[in-house]
């Protein structure tokens, strides 16, 4: 059976790509710091095809070990496929950051991507058949964000996906996806209300948005059916910001 791994698997985006895998008969390990998030998640999903661990992605002992544990605890593990999806956003200026939480950021939305992507390649780069890594970046990525380390962040994410996708070719292709405005999640209660009605403004289909299209999306990356892609950014972001 073939197993993905998710990080900031509890809510939105996260938890729609772990429903939708396990619906498309992957096994899921997901991991998130919402213990109470996996929990649910735990109560709706099959207990043999869900694997639920705590893990704060902000933590260098947590993001600097967390495959390698996966791998020292099951020496028959191959992951097919790793989503990094964990990520802080605050909807603020960068004048209102402290520290701390300009550390936190850059070590959720950014630094535990490349230690993730790193481990999962020393282990799974001479595999008998391709796998794949999903980074989720954002439209603030490509065109801006009134929160610049958010900004930032994610551009970075941008920039790594394209190295990686070089680093670890041709046996790990390495794509992102670049969501604009998602309804339902803990992001979108943050982004300030002009800020919502400017990407509302820019859409050109008038669906909204929900966690299942953007899963959707990442399905098609971890899968056979886009073999041919690597290096790509997708957004899903209903036409808004054309680049």
């Amino acid at each position: 059976m073939k197993k993905i791994l998710i990080t900031g698997a509890a809510n939105g985006i996260g938890r729609a790509t772990a429903i939708a895998c396990v619906e498309a008969g992957y096994n899921v390990i997901a991991a998130d710091k919402d213990k109470q998030g996996l929990r649910d998640l735990q109560n709706i999903l099959p207990s043999h095809r869900l694997e639920a661990y705590f893990a704060d992605f902000s933590k260098p002992d947590t993001y600097q070990s967390f495959i390698s544990d996966l791998y020292q605890h099951d020496d028959r593990l191959a992951l097919q496929g790793l989503v990094n999806n964990a990520g802080l956003y605050h909807g603020k200026s960068v004048f209102e950051y402290s520290d701390e939480e300009m550390e936190e950021m850059w070590a959720v939305n950014l630094k535990s991507l490349i230690f993730l992507s790193r481990d999962f390649a020393r282990h799974e780069l001479q595999a008998p058949h391709a796998r794949s890594i999903v980074n989720i970046t954002s439209v603030a990525g490509e065109v801006g964000s009134m929160d610049a380390l958010y900004g930032a962040t994610k551009a970075g994410v941008i920039g790594l996906t394209k190295a990686n996708a070089w680093n670890f070719a041709p046996r790990i292709r390495v794509n992102a996806v670049s969501p604009a405005l998602i309804r339902n999640t803990s992001i979108h209660e943050r982004i300030p209300e002009h800020r919502r009605k400017e990407y509302e403004r820019q859409e050109v289909l008038n669906t909204p948005i929900q966690p299942e299209g953007v899963a959707d999306v990442i399905l098609f990356l971890l899968s056979e059916q886009s073999r041919h892609l690597t290096g790509k950014v997708i957004p899903v972001d209903n036409g808004a910001y054309p680049r």
